[in-house]
C-alpha cells in the first residue's frame, strides 16, 4: 500500500500522523510511505529522520494526496484539503464529524473511506486510539485552568496546591 503523511496545517496544530518508528515498520513490510516536508519538525521529527526509516520526502501536500492510497492524519481535514481527497482513497484521522456538517457533507462527496480514530473499537468494545488522547486532555485541563486563575490573565491570583 502506498501511504502518505501530510503536514498538518490546521491553526496550533504541531503533531504528525506517523513518528519515523511507524515508517520503519510499515516500509520494512513492503509499502511506501510518502511524507510532506516537514511535516514531522513540530513533533521533533525531522525530513533526515523520515528518510533514514525508509520515507520518501515531497515537497507539497498535493502530492502527498496525489500519489497515496491511503492518508494519515491527526486532525480532521480542513476545507483547503477537501478537493484533494480522492475517491476510494482511506483517509485515518481523528474526524469528529457530529461537530461539523461541512466535514462530513464534503467527506461523503469525496466518495473517500473515512476512518475516524475516534471511533475504533478493540474486540473489548473500548476505544484504543482515543483513550489516551482523552487522558492527555484531562491532564492538560488542569494546566489550562491554571493559567486563567493568574493575575496577567485577569485571573484571581489563586495558586493551586496538591496537584
Amino acid at each position: 500500500m502506498i501511504i502518505g503523511v501530510p503536514k498538518e496545517i490546521k491553526n496550533n496544530e504541531s503533531r504528525v500522523g506517523m513518528t519515523p518508528a511507524g515508517v520503519f515498520e510499515l516500509v520494512k513490510n513492503n509499502h511506501t510511505v510518502y511524507v510532506q516536508s516537514g511535516a514531522g519538525k513540530g513533533s521533533g521529527f525531522y525530513n533526515e529522520d523520515y528518510k533514514q526509516a525508509g520515507a520518501t520526502i515531497l515537497d507539497t501536500i498535493g502530492q502527498v494526496y496525489a500519489l497515496s492510497e491511503m492518508i494519515v492524519k491527526v486532525k480532521e481535514p480542513i476545507a483547503e484539503e477537501y478537493n484533494l481527497i480522492q475517491k476510494g482513497q482511506i483517509v485515518f484521522t481523528y474526524f469528529h464529524f457530529a461537530s461539523s456538517e461541512p466535514l462530513t457533507k464534503a467527506m461523503i462527496e469525496s466518495k473517500a473511506v473515512c476512518i475516524a480514530y475516534e471511533t475504533v473499537e478493540d474486540e473489548e468494545g473500548t476505544l484504543p486510539l482515543l483513550t489516551p488522547m482523552s487522558e492527555v486532555a484531562g491532564r492538560m485541563a488542569i494546566q489550562q485552568g491554571a493559567k486563567y486563575l493568574e493575575k496577567p490573565v485577569k485571573g484571581r491570583g489563586v495558586l493551586l496546591g496538591g496537584v
